[in-house]
C-alpha cells in the first residue's frame, strides 16, 4: 500500500477560511480528528448553498454522506488559522467524491487530506436522483485545479 503524501494547495480550485474554536483542540493540544469532518462538512455545504443549488431547509434533492476517510499529516490547534480546499474528484449520476484539504493559512501543503462521497437523493423517499442540472454545473467547476 502506497503511504498518503499531502497534497498541494495548487490542486484544489476552492478555499474557504475556517475560524479554529476552544472547543476543536482535544486533550492532547491539537484539532480533534473528529473536528476534521465536520471541516470538510462545512466546506462542501456552504459552497452548495452560496451557488444557490442546496437548500438546507426545504430543498427536494439532498447528498447523504455515504462515505468518508481522512490521512493527516501535521497538527492544527486552536488558534491556528486554517483554510479548508476542495475539488470535485468524481462527478456520476447520482454521486460525487469530493476531495479536501485543511491547510494552516499560507502553507503550501495540507495539514490533512480526506474524502467525502455524497449520493443526491429524493428528500422525501431517499431514493438516488440524477443530479439536477444546476448543481452539476456548480460542481464541474471544482474539476479542474487552480493555476498553479
Amino acid at each position: 500500500m502506497n503511504r498518503p503524501t499531502p497534497r498541494h494547495r495548487h490542486e484544489f480550485p476552492h478555499f474557504q477560511p475556517i475560524t479554529t474554536r476552544w472547543s476543536d483542540n482535544d486533550v492532547y493540544g491539537h484539532v480533534n480528528n473528529v473536528t476534521y469532518q465536520s471541516y470538510f462538512d462545512s466546506i462542501v455545504n456552504r459552497y452548495l448553498i452560496n451557488a444557490n443549488v442546496l437548500n438546507i431547509e426545504s430543498g427536494a434533492v439532498i447528498g447523504l454522506v455515504v462515505e468518508t476517510g481522512c490521512h493527516y499529516f501535521s497538527s492544527i490547534a486552536f488558534p491556528d488559522d486554517i483554510e479548508a480546499a476542495f475539488k470535485v474528484a468524481h462527478l456520476g449520476n447520482s454521486s460525487v467524491r469530493y476531495e479536501i484539504g485543511i491547510f494552516k493559512q499560507g502553507e503550501a501543503l495540507c495539514a490533512a487530506h480526506g474524502h467525502i462521497v455524497h449520493v443526491y437523493v429524493d428528500r422525501q423517499s431517499r431514493r438516488p436522483v440524477s443530479l439536477p442540472s444546476a448543481l452539476r454545473e456548480a460542481l464541474e467547476i471544482l474539476t479542474q485545479p487552480r493555476n498553479a
